[in-house]
């Protein structure tokens, strides 16, 4: 699922084609897409575009007359940017957003279609899309630490948790984790202060470099490669890959369609956090360091 980074990226370079400009139309290809009724999105057409701002990880494009249309990707939704005129795929396009500069096009891959389009109007009608999660770039280490105490989580749920973060998701909660040198299964009730200043400026600046990142890969050129699984990436997708930091297999824990990654070594004192199933299975014999894990593969 495209997070903050990604969507940031997304934003800086629709910001520069659309703001300004009419929205001609809008072609709906998939009747699942649009999940809301009033108002209708014939109405936007013809509207000018006042700005486009993140709203968790939903992309909220501003329409003359406060109308507002917010995308959510979800996993797979992408978007593409053609010159006027250009073809719209058939198998994953949902939907074409025409301007005289070109065409927005939405897509999805895969058969489950989970992308969501809906029009609100007015500032009421776009909270009800706000989770309210807290602007980690933009809080303070006391406002970071007031969310971390708000309910007790682990550390990967807290982060990934929309209603306490705006905009982290699993792949970069796992970078984050990483850089902090912290467990990902540690309960926010448990981490002491030295602890929460690591994680606050983690969060911060693993966000800003993979912004900073994108913006040099992509340049002027509309994103084209959003991915959560990066080759730069410290752990997340890396399982039984060497942590940069230390070289000690990256281990991995999967759990329904989510995926935590972590390095033993700087993340849990060597301890290997354990899979629910696996565990469930294993009951005793699961390995409870590394030395053991690699005993048992010998």
């Amino acid at each position: 699922m495209p997070e903050l980074p990604d969507i940031q990226i997304y934003i800086e370079a629709l910001t520069d084609r659309i703001v300004g400009v009419d929205l001609e139309g809008v072609r709906l290809l998939s009747p699942f897409l649009l999940r809301s009724v009033d108002p209708s999105i014939t109405e936007t057409h013809g509207r000018v575009v006042r700005g486009v701002r993140r709203l968790g990880k939903r992309i909220v494009i501003e329409l003359d007359g406060e109308y507002f249309l917010v995308l959510h990707l979800m996993i797979a939704g992408r978007l593409k940017w053609q010159k006027a005129g250009a073809k719209v795929p058939k198998k994953q396009g949902l939907a074409a957003f025409d301007f005289e500069t070109g065409i927005l096009v939405l897509t999805e891959a895969g058969t489950k279609k989970r992308a969501s389009l809906h029009v609100v109007q007015g500032d009421v009608g776009l909270t009800e899309h706000d989770r309210g999660g807290l602007e980690v770039m933009e809080c303070s280490k006391e406002e970071f630490a007031e969310r971390l105490e708000y309910r007790n989580h682990t550390l990967k749920r807290a982060l990934c948790d929309p209603s306490l973060f705006s905009g982290i998701g699993n792949a970069y909660s796992d970078e984050i984790l990483h850089a902090a040198r912290l467990s990902p299964f540690k309960q926010t009730s448990s981490i002491n202060e030295s602890e929460v200043e690591r994680l606050w400026t983690a969060a911060r600046e693993t966000l800003d470099v993979w912004i900073k990142r994108f913006r040099e890969e992509n340049g002027n050129r509309f994103p084209g490669k959003v991915t959560a699984f990066r080759p730069e990436m410290a752990v997340h997708g890396k399982y039984g890959e060497p942590c940069p930091v230390c070289g000690t297999p990256v281990q991995r824990i999967v759990y329904a369609s989510n995926e935590t990654n972590y390095c033993p070594t700087c993340q849990t004192e060597g301890r290997l956090l354990r899979d629910r199933a696996l565990s469930r299975l294993l009951k005793s014999d699961w390995p409870r360091s590394l030395e053991e894990l690699e005993e048992r593969r010998g």
